[in-house]
């Protein structure tokens, strides 16, 4: 074998490494792409998932306070059951209900329909209509009584 084989044996060598270094790159970055485009879809999914869970839920709501109001006026064992049921199932999807007694007045998880006299202002004293939130998301604020500080 000559040198001039060699050589040109050597740069076809060189050009074939060069082409699948190439290829690689490429393939390397759609697999990247690929990669990042089933990241998106899955939390987009997964927005649209708890999105639709919350109108869903939210709808359901007038269902439970009337059951909470059925229940005060009616001691039926039956209704506690499937009161209890219901909350259950709310609970298993995610659904809790938002904890403002005695705390801090939230405009973002409450909603201020009264004033009451108290040792210190702007604290939640009382619940008129429970509050819910499915993860993050704010299903409905609660209806609250806001405490006022009285003179001393």
């Amino acid at each position: 074998m000559d040198k001039m084989d060699f050589k040109k044996q050597s740069e076809k060598k060189e050009v074939k490494k060069t082409c699948c270094e190439e290829y690689k790159s490429k393939y390397l970055r759609a697999l990247a792409d690929y990669q990042n485009l089933e990241k998106r879809t899955h939390e987009e999914h997964v927005r649209l998932r708890d999105r639709v869970t919350a109108q869903v839920c939210a709808k359901l709501l007038p269902f439970l306070d009337n059951l909470d109001a059925a229940q005060a006026f009616v001691k039926d064992p039956n209704l506690k059951l499937i009161r209890e049921n219901f909350i259950h199932m709310l609970h298993e999807m995610g659904i809790q209900e938002i904890e403002v007694l005695n705390k801090p007045f939230d405009p973002y998880t409450s909603e201020a329909v009264d004033v009451a006299p108290g040792k210190e202002n702007d604290m939640v004293v009382e619940v008129t209509r429970k509050g819910y939130a499915f993860k993050e998301i704010v299903l409905r604020v609660a209806q609250v009584k806001v405490s006022k500080k009285v003179g001393e």
